[in-house]
């Protein structure tokens, strides 16, 4: 029996993956989780109750913790637990750096619950899983081509932070920040920082 943790911050979604999958005889979902917060608690409450759980089930976009930077959590604090993406955004850059962070399947909602159900088998068995559609566009589109620092103040500007705070929060000189702006609007081919936060969001590189 594969034991499963799903982690989504809608109620809904996680309720309906929930009992579909309970209906399979391999599969048990345990235990959920609303982020990648949540779900690093719920696993280490599995681990010091002697419960395993063998393969976590998450979600891209989550408040609190979204579900790449929990992939690299749990793939560092819980290496035995196997992960596995499953989105309703199929961005081919979420695919790499989710792949980076350590997870080790990636699949969207809306594919048939008995190709879900297979690709978690998979996945338990020591398998990558990637949906074909998806590794082609991720292979088409390629890695990001931002820096990780690019990368941060992006991050940062998308949520309306100016120059000069940007610059004091990481504790570097505001024309610094706006040359790190400049090369990633030059790197993602935009018009402007708005553009450029907009290409790399639907690239999934943010």
């Amino acid at each position: 029996m594969i034991r499963v943790l799903i982690v989504d911050d809608q109620a809904m979604v996680r309720e309906a993956l929930a009992a579909l999958l309970n209906l399979e005889d391999h599969i048990d979902v345990i235990a959920q989780a609303a982020n990648g917060q949540e779900a690093l608690a719920v696993l280490a409450k599995a681990e010091r109750d002697g419960t395993s759980i063998d393969v976590a089930l998450l979600d891209v976009e989550m408040p609190v913790m979204d579900g790449i930077t929990a992939a690299a959590r749990i793939r560092e604090q819980f290496p035995t637990v196997r992960i596995l993406m499953v989105t309703t955004f199929g961005k081919p850059g979420y695919v790499n750096r989710a792949i980076t962070a350590g997870a080790d399947g990636f699949v969207v909602k809306d594919a048939p619950a008995a190709e879900l159900a297979t690709a978690i088998a998979r996945v338990a068995r020591g398998e990558h899983v990637v949906d074909p559609q998806l590794a082609v566009a991720s292979l088409t589109r390629g890695t990001s081509p931002l820096s990780a620092r690019e990368t941060e103040i992006l991050q940062a500007v998308a949520t309306g932070a100016a120059v000069r705070d940007i610059a004091a929060t990481l504790y570097l000189h505001p024309g610094t920040v706006r040359n790190h702006i400049s090369a990633a609007i030059t790197k993602t081919g935009a018009h402007d920082r708005t553009d450029a936060i907009r290409i790399a969001r639907e690239a999934g590189w943010l």
